[in-house]
């Protein structure tokens, strides 16, 4: 999910950069162009609702981001706590096991 967020990012980004960048120009109605070849001609309440959208795309990929990094901090946390345990509990057990050899063979020398 942070993979897909981070390429939604990306992607929205990109798009915005270069739908800005090749139509500087414009008049009553913008042929929107993206690397020379025309997508639509647009009105301004157009272009402003296709920024809208476009917002909403980048806002979705931001929290799908945010999501996935936070959902892997959380497994990581809870990986390591579950190893930590898991160390104590195999000590205990080296503790136990020690002390039992050290019975039986106290006992039969």
């Amino acid at each position: 999910m942070l993979f897909l967020g981070l390429l939604l990012l990306a992607a929205t980004a990109a798009f915005t950069g270069l739908a800005i960048s090749d139509n500087l120009g414009g008049g009553p109605h913008y042929t929107v162009s993206v690397l020379g070849n025309d997508i639509a001609t647009l009105s301004t309440l157009a272009i402003f609702c296709a920024g809208l959208a476009l917002a909403l795309i980048f806002s979705l990929g931001l929290w799908m981001a945010t999501g996935g990094a936070i959902r892997q901090r959380n497994r990581r946390i809870r990986m390591r706590d579950e190893r930590d345990a898991l160390t104590a509990r195999l000590s205990e057990c080296r503790v136990r096991s020690r002390e039992i050899f050290d019975v039986v063979y106290s006992v039969h020398p």
